[in-house]
């Protein structure tokens, strides 16, 4: 009579993916009722400006490094500015949406991780956009700063009181550096590579042209870095997976089960 082993059970897969259309109306609601939030803001110059000045002042009380020293840097030529002119205007949103679509399709648990977590650090922003209105520096005539994209381009922004389409009054906190240092949080624990720490790299100079610019203060990314490690203290990682792991490292190959001894065998 021969002895028959039972298979291992397997071991869950990667987590499936979230519905498509379901992601995408989430996606779209929460850029809609930002939009529609950063309108609101719209309005309170008076505020903005005063608000402004109290931010500097801070700043200059903390003894935080002084904006120009940056936009120094920039204005060495005009290829460098217009470079991060570019730079603030065309990879803040794309970068992210690529994250998240590369997360949806390949990191399924890790995307709806990231997803909960930008969803709270831009709500938790359009709170603070709507209670503390704040000019950025390139407004502020006590700054000594230039508002590089008006003068060198390309500029995302027309006259504040013509422009219907953004709140030019929500400096603080920076989503711009918020979302960028959640990009490379994100593919820094989503990956194994060697390399994955050169991610850091799009925060860094997501700061240095924020600032630069003139778009926005020292104080505004601190704020932004606050609410994101909120943000991740409540929203909790996924558990890695079985396969997650084998992407990291080899799986020790599972020894077949032993057949057991027949009764009378070797006699």
């Amino acid at each position: 009579m021969n002895a028959r082993t039972e298979p291992a059970e397997a071991e869950p897969d990667t987590p499936a993916r979230p519905p498509l259309v379901r992601e995408l109306l989430l996606v779209a609601g929460l850029f809609l009722v930002y939009k529609f939030g950063r309108q609101l803001a719209t309005g309170h110059t008076a505020e903005a400006f005063r608000n402004a000045h109290r931010v500097w002042d801070l700043e200059r009380g903390l003894r935080l490094p002084d904006e120009g020293a940056v936009q120094s840097l920039l204005l060495h030529g005009d290829t460098l500015v217009h470079v991060a002119n570019t730079y603030y205007a065309t990879v803040h949103f794309p970068a992210t949406a690529a994250f998240l679509i590369w997360l949806y399709l390949r990191r399924p648990a890790h995307y709806v991780w990231a997803r909960r977590v930008l969803a709270a650090v831009t709500g938790a922003a359009l709170v603070l956009h709507l209670l503390f209105p704040l000019a950025p520096p390139r407004m502020l005539g006590a700054t000594g700063l230039m508002d590089t994209a008006r003068v060198f381009g390309p500029s995302v922004y027309g006259p504040p009181r013509a422009d219907s389409l953004s709140n030019q009054f929500a400096a603080m906190p920076s989503l711009h550096f918020g979302w960028a240092l959640m990009l490379a949080i994100g593919l820094v624990v989503a990956t194994r590579s060697r390399w994955r720490w050169l991610w850091l790299l799009h925060p860094v100079l997501t700061l240095l042209v924020i600032v630069g610019t003139a778009n926005h203060y020292w104080l505004d990314v601190i704020a932004a870095t606050a609410l994101l490690g909120l943000a991740l203290a409540v929203v909790h990682l996924p558990h890695r997976t079985r396969t997650t792991a084998a992407r990291g490292r080899p799986v020790p190959r599972q020894r077949p089960a032993e057949q057991p001894e027949l009764a009378g065998a070797g006699r």
